[in-house]
């Protein structure tokens, strides 16, 4: 065993020294390019892929990386299986996907998993099992307010605050619009972080929930901008927000008002989508570093994409947060004896987990065993420039969110 993680320690830091990088190869596990043969270690994953928007890709690059660990010695031998389910957008699915993988598939844990609706459906099943979810993507309230439930991503409401504190750095915003699907577990919640930071730092965040289903774009803006605010926040899928900034330059609001967004603007096809319009004049928070730069850890996520995924899996922030979430987990069954994994050893090696580093993250990302999770809570700001984006940000912005204190607290005890 010593010598194993003596091995693992020194693929780690050749990792992170970014000399595997001058190799086109990914780095992974153990990396002795020796095909793994052993007993399967059972891991699963539940994904929308079907429904309104395809949340598939964590889980697809969590899948590409544990082949290339699997082509390169596995877990000290042990190949890694996983499993993954899609629960179609739907609740009923969703528990029915879970259940298969956790009693009947019998897995040991979750892992890149990426559902709008299985939080709040499975989250007390997975205590009850005592299985861990390393999720590579959360996005409704269930999914940071579990005590299993851990996802790698900032999610909605850290993402939505991080802009509109970035609106009040940069352009002095006194007054805000938050703009928000009226979904369950997310509505009010994903805009009230910038609301209740606006309480304590002496800026006005008014919220406007809109119906995903039948939104009314022009209408919405016309309700935003009558508020007269300096800045108004985009905290919807993209689907959603192409149609309001398309109603926004109709309006007229593009040059009178800053426009900030969370993550789901953050997408190769909303440049072009949105136009010349917004060429500089629309800012956006990431919840990891961007999909271009040029960290080592940022590097060899792309080269495992390119060895051991499809072609058409999407390379993108989705796909970032899968790649992490498998090497989270790589990292902590790698240092377990192999004869001994079972489902309790992993979730206790899981919780274990603190000071795991990566380019991609902006602060080292930690499990622990409070009663929710929610690590990955700052990230940069990028705009909308030409047909991409540029990070506009002098490094990450934490979230001052009044609602992250008890993880504040947390993160003191853990010495982070």
């Amino acid at each position: 065993m010593k010598i194993t993680l003596q091995c693992f320690a020194a693929v780690a830091a050749l990792l992170f020294t970014g000399a595997a990088m001058a190799q086109a190869k990914p780095v992974c596990g153990l990396n002795n390019g020796k095909a793994a043969s052993g007993e399967p270690i059972a891991l699963g994953a539940v994904v929308g892929k079907t429904g309104p928007d395809d949340f598939s890709a964590s889980a697809l690059a969590s899948q590409a990386y544990f082949k290339c660990v699997n082509a390169n010695g596995g877990i000290n031998g042990r190949p890694v299986e996983l499993t993954i389910v899609d629960d179609q957008w739907n609740p009923e699915v969703a528990a029915q996907a879970a259940a298969k993988l956790v009693k009947d598939r019998k897995v040991l844990a979750m892992v890149g998993s990426s559902s709008f609706v299985e939080c709040g459906v499975n989250a007390k099943m997975y205590a009850q099992e005592d299985v861990m979810v390393i999720a590579g993507v959360g996005v409704p309230r269930e999914c940071f307010f579990a005590k299993n439930y851990v996802p790698v991503n900032a999610g909605p409401r850290v993402s939505g605050t991080v802009a509109a504190m970035y609106a009040a750095q940069a352009y002095k915003a006194k007054k805000m619009v938050c703009v928000i699907p009226n979904i369950p577990s997310l509505g009010n919640w994903a805009c009230d972080g910038a609301k209740d930071w606006g309480k304590a730092n002496g800026v006005d965040v008014e919220v406007i929930a809109v119906d995903p289903g039948s939104p009314d774009a022009t209408s919405t803006m016309l309700q935003a901008a009558s508020k007269k605010p300096d800045a108004i926040v985009l905290n919807l899928p993209k689907g959603i927000m192409v149609p309001m900034l398309a109603a926004a330059e109709q309006q007229g609001l593009a040059k009178k008002i800053h426009f900030v967004s969370s993550t789901p603007a953050y997408n190769v096809d909303v440049p072009k989508t949105i136009g010349a319009a917004w060429n500089g004049n629309f800012d956006l928070h990431l919840e990891f570093m961007p999909v271009e730069s040029a960290g080592a850890d940022n590097l060899n996520w792309k080269a495992t994409m390119e060895a051991f995924g499809g072609k058409s899996d999407p390379r993108d922030s989705f796909a970032q947060g899968g790649y992490l979430a498998a090497r989270i987990v790589t990292e902590a069954l790698l240092k377990m004896d192999p004869k001994k994994i079972d489902r309790a050893s992993v979730s206790t090696a899981l919780r274990n987990v603190k000071g795991f580093k990566s380019d991609i993250l902006c602060r080292p990302f930690y499990v622990g065993d409070a009663a929710r999770h929610n690590a990955n809570s700052s990230g940069p700001i990028a705009q909308v420039s030409g047909n991409g984006f540029k990070q506009v940000s002098n490094g990450c912005l934490m979230a001052a969110d009044p609602e992250l204190s008890d993880l504040r607290e947390q993160e003191k005890k853990l010495g982070l």
